[in-house]
């Protein structure tokens, strides 16, 4: 048999499943109206035993099984009625219930009538197994009970007519109002369960579009701040070269082209992967350290001199992908910043430090731009300070830069602390002191 004709006998067949998927529609109607119009349903389970109460009385029926005959039928119709009457409010008073039936019930058993009315109790037993405590349960088998021991004391031979159906329907009612009412509970903890994953899955999903959005805002800063303020350094020194040195000039334009050119492929990855399809988005490998001389080269040819520092002995396992990024993204930031609020009189310099330890990177990246006051805030991963230039540009603000680096340390327990050059005042300059854990934290 081919899939096909699988499909096609799965489809056309009426299976058990379908069955069972019309009774439990046609149950779930049933119980929704229930829950809408409760009295509706009471009053015709009500009406409905009346009714079959009164044929019992009519056609004579309770003298087959009675004890004695000759009981009044005024007062066998009596019993039949108030055994069937209460049972409108069976659901709402189960308990008063039973105690209004229990004098009827003496009654009964006492004259020896025996009507089968009375076996109604065993509904109302029901409800209180499904809707009250384990003790209503043991009053309401007292209720049900102690008449009928009083009827075996006026009737010595009526064990097997009059008291064993009784204590085998309590039985049973009572067996099966604990497993509806078990059934019901277990059903009602698995909706609320999957209602509670539900609003958890809900949550860790808007908690991972917000980290997502966090993320991509940190990418698109780190991209388009460095690579725009690589291209106004730029095209500051090619306006001021154009008229000494036209070739200066041009160098500065095609440098501005290839830097553009490079920040626009960066953005197209970056959104093509939002946008396309993953398996059709270009994932190129994201920045290590062997990426680091490409970005001091951008950086020189914005105008700004930058010397590289490599101390200590790299660890024979390179760090993982996300340490260098983060360092990358960092120096990255540090620089950018300093092309931006470094100044121009005279031209700063900056110098970026690898320092490996036994168990820790250290990244130091200093300048000696003079766009800082001396005496300023330091700005570290746990602080709230910043430093501001004398044009008003805040080189520790609150935005996406130092708070993205703040971010990508905390993200592998590193720490980073930014602020003013040390030294002797007043210093110029400004440094940011990156340390970063080379293994994770176990704890």
């Amino acid at each position: 048999m081919t899939n096909d004709d699988r499909s096609r006998g799965r489809n056309t067949a009426p299976g058990p499943t379908q069955l069972t998927g019309h009774i439990q529609r046609l149950l779930q109607h049933v119980r929704a109206f229930d829950r809408r119009r409760p009295m509706i349903w009471n009053g015709l389970l009500a009406m409905a035993w009346v009714q079959f109460a009164v044929l019992d009385v009519t056609s004579d029926g309770w003298r087959t099984v009675a004890l004695d005959p000759n009981v009044s039928g005024t007062l066998v119709l009596a019993m039949s009625i108030t055994f069937s009457a209460p049972l409108l409010w069976r659901r709402t008073h189960p308990l008063a219930v039973l105690a209004f039936m229990a004098p009827v019930s003496l009654v009964n058993a006492w004259s020896g009538a025996v009507v089968q009315a009375a076996h109604l109790q065993e509904i109302v037993v029901f409800n209180i197994a499904l809707r009250l405590p384990a003790r209503a349960l043991a009053w309401a088998g007292a209720l049900v009970l102690a008449p009928l021991l009083a009827g075996a004391v006026q009737h010595p031979r009526s064990w097997d007519p009059l008291i064993v159906p009784h204590i085998w329907a309590f039985t049973l009612a009572a067996l099966l109002g604990i497993v509806v009412r078990t059934r019901k509970e277990y059903t009602e903890a698995l909706v609320d369960r999957a209602h509670r994953l539900e609003l958890e899955r809900d949550q860790q999903a808007r908690l991972a579009a917000a980290a997502e959005r966090t993320r991509i805002a940190r990418e698109m800063h780190d991209i388009i701040g460095h690579n725009l303020s690589v291209i106004t350094g730029l095209a500051d020194g090619g306006a001021y070269a154009a008229a000494k040195s036209p070739e200066r000039a041009t160098q500065a334009l095609e440098a501005i082209g290839t830097t553009s050119r490079q920040a626009l492929t960066e953005l197209r990855r970056l959104l093509g992967v939002l946008r396309d399809h993953p398996a059709e988005a270009d994932r190129a490998p994201q920045p290590t350290l062997d990426d680091m001389a490409e970005l001091l080269a951008g950086v020189r040819t914005a105008g700004l001199p930058v010397r590289l520092h490599t101390r200590g002995t790299p660890p024979p396992v390179p760090p993982t992908a996300g340490r260098q990024l983060t360092v990358y993204r960092v120096v990255q930031e540090a620089l950018t910043n300093t092309l931006k609020h470094g100044g121009t009189a005279p031209p700063p310099t900056a110098e970026v430090t690898l320092t490996y330890e036994a168990a820790e990177l250290e990244v130091l990246i200093t300048d000696t731009g003079r766009g800082t006051r001396p005496g300023t805030a330091t700005s570290t991963d746990t602080g709230t300070g910043t430093a501001t230039g004398p044009a008003g540009h805040d080189r520790g603000n609150g935005g996406q830069g130092i708070a993205g680096m703040r971010e990508r340390a905390s993200l592998y327990d590193g720490t980073l602390e930014t602020g003013p050059r040390p030294g002797p005042a007043p210093a110029p300059g400004w440094q940011v002191r990156l340390r970063l854990p080379l293994e994770d934290n176990p704890s």
